[in-house]
């Protein structure tokens, strides 16, 4: 019987460090377009597990991109850690992060050797321009379909709009704006399981 335990948290063991290798191999490889602010690799998380290989709902990735933007830090790092520790524990979110990070560190160390040169060269600015009109609609594709997940009955709304006009308007702060709209949703989450217990 000690021997199955072992054999099986052996498994285990492996398995999760195989997956932790298989993504940093993912985020190694999409990292080196990590354009729009990072949206454009929430996008491409969307994409490739939530409908590619399903191991995760539109609303789970909505609540590690909530998460990590509301993380001090680079919000696509945060994401990439949470995911990497969702996915294969510890050694995933490690693993996440570095594979996530290393094609930044590179290209910005190739980029501060020949700043100059790179800043001027007309051809960059060029490209440059091209990818930014390029992100825009995959960034657009993974919001909707975030943006449908998150909306879930008339309250959502509410929320939506209150953080809208905090946020815009009012220009409060972003993480303040998220926190507020978690203990809201909170307080109607523990109203509302008070109110299904009173009727029964």
């Amino acid at each position: 019987m000690g021997k199955e335990r072992n054999k099986t948290s052996s498994y285990l063991h492996q398995h999760r460090w195989g997956e932790a290798v298989k993504l940093f191999l993912y985020f190694f490889r999409i990292g080196w377009y990590t354009f729009g602010g990072g949206w454009s690799i929430v996008a491409q998380i969307q994409h490739d597990f939530v409908e590619g290989k399903h191991t995760i709902t539109d609303e789970e990735l909505l609540d590690l991109t909530s998460i990590g933007r509301s993380l001090p830090g680079i919000m696509i790092a945060n994401v990439a850690l949470l995911f990497g520790f969702r996915t294969a524990g510890v050694a995933g979110a490690v693993l996440s992060l570095l594979g996530m990070s290393l094609p930044s560190i590179i290209l910005l160390s190739l980029i501060t050797v020949a700043y100059t040169s790179f800043r001027e060269n007309a051809y960059v600015s060029y490209a440059m321009n091209g990818i930014r009109v390029c992100v825009v609609p995959i960034i657009l594709c993974a919001s909707k379909k975030l943006f449908l997940a998150a909306l879930k009955g008339p309250f959502s709304y509410l929320i939506l709009a209150a953080a809208f006009f905090l946020f815009y308007f009012a220009e409060m702060n972003g993480a303040l704006v998220i926190l507020a709209a978690g203990v809201v949703g909170l307080f109607y989450s523990s109203l509302q399981r008070r109110m299904k217990r009173s009727n029964t």
